[in-house]
């Protein structure tokens, strides 16, 4: 694609699903900020600080409509990244309003660690999920009364997908329980699990979706009732006494985002990630069937070999897998020679590849819109020569 003509023809970059290249349209609009309209936003008068407003608010206006939501149901704010929305969520609940916290076996260390720490502190039982190797959960093997539950909807791992999210959102609800979604992996070419979702929040992150780096909570307005703000500061109030404070969120049901929009934004990474939303919603068809064409090539041929064990169940723009008898770090140092990068690990989900499936350290092949067909016919070479 043009949007990705900074990137040589040497370099094949499989490494998305930590964070996604930006395309020139995003690139474009970060640097707007800095040399056209550089101000802080929601204080200032001057025209600068206007043009950042109408921008920021652009920007909260196109996240609803991507996952086709109403502003008078939730909100939009913007964080540091997934974990730390996450973390602020969970750190907020007012206490004794849950019987247990409740995950799965497949998360990222954001939720599973967050989860283990609420646990603590709120002196509550924790239970971890299985999921099925499709990713969904089997809900009728669960009790969710009076629970918090915290959940990916999509994989680091191989992308396997929650497919009966809006299933288990209504289960939870039905039970009495709190839903959050961990989106990280899903927002960018997932994004259909969650439109129209009725989940109690959700986390992800903009850097995952060609966006820059950048955190993004949406969330129900109505779940605010169950929270108490104990991480306060400039831009979150309307007025300030010697001992109280009046919260714009309580006081203007406009400004309910700054309930976890503590001092000043990264104003010019939120305006970019509008450019970044919309250069999702105008992607060509075309393109997304190339992508499509691309990740299932090289899954084909990942598959096929005797040698390469994959965790995927199907093709996905995210796969993991070991070689036999190769170590996956040497693995990826050579193909970082040959100008292919590759993240091999245990990408934090330590829990589940370790300590339950008991891999060795894997290699992840994560891509995205920016992969040409040049770069599955390298990689699927240094392969092969590999593999012997």
């Amino acid at each position: 694609m043009n949007d990705f003509d900074y990137l040589s023809d040497g370099d094949v970059y499989f490494d998305a699903a930590c964070q996604s290249l930006r395309p020139r349209p995003v690139i474009d609009a970060l640097n707007r900020y800095y040399t056209e309209h550089n101000s802080c936003g929601e204080r200032v008068k001057y025209a600068w600080g206007r043009k950042t407003d109408e921008l920021v608010e652009q920007t909260r206006e196109r996240m609803l409509k991507y996952l086709k939501l109403k502003s008078r149901d939730y909100f939009v704010s913007f964080t540091l990244n997934t974990t730390y929305g996450i973390n602020l969520l969970l750190n907020q609940f007012k206490p004794g309003q849950f019987s247990k916290v409740m995950t799965s076996n497949i998360e990222h260390n954001s939720p599973f660690l967050a989860t283990i720490a609420f646990a603590r502190r709120q002196n509550i039982p924790r239970e971890v999920m299985v999921r099925r190797r499709n990713g969904s959960i089997n809900i009728d093997k669960y009790d969710f009364s009076e629970a918090l539950v915290v959940v990916n909807c999509a994989s680091n791992i191989d992308g396997r997908k929650l497919s009966n999210i809006k299933e288990l959102i209504k289960a939870v609800h039905k039970a009495g329980g709190i839903i959050i979604i961990d989106a990280a992996q899903a927002l960018a070419h997932s994004s259909e699990l969650l439109e129209k979702t009725e989940a109690d929040a959700i986390c992800s992150s903009a850097h995952k979706m060609y966006g820059p780096s950048l955190g993004v909570m949406i969330v129900r307005r109505d779940l605010l009732g169950r929270l108490e703000s104990n991480f306060v500061g400039g831009g979150m109030v309307d007025d300030v006494r010697k001992e109280d404070f009046d919260l714009s969120a309580e006081g203007n049901p406009d400004h309910v985002y700054t309930r976890f929009e503590s001092g000043l934004q990264a104003w010019g990474e939120i305006a970019a990630f509008g450019e970044a939303l919309k250069w999702l919603e105008d992607l060509p068809k075309s393109t997304k069937k190339d992508f499509e064409r691309n990740y299932t090539r090289l899954f084909d041929f990942l598959k096929a070999q005797p040698r390469i064990h994959l965790t995927n169940e199907e093709a996905n723009p995210t796969m993991s897998f070991y070689i036999e008898g190769l170590d996956s770090h040497l693995v990826g140092a050579a193909l970082s020679d040959e100008g292919i990068m590759a993240r091999t690990g245990y990408f934090c989900v330590h829990y589940y590849l370790d300590h339950v499936k008991h891999y060795p350290p894997l290699i992840r092949f994560s891509l995205g819109y920016h992969v040409r067909e040049s770069d599955i016919d390298k990689a699927i070479k240094t392969l092969e020569r590999m593999l012997g």
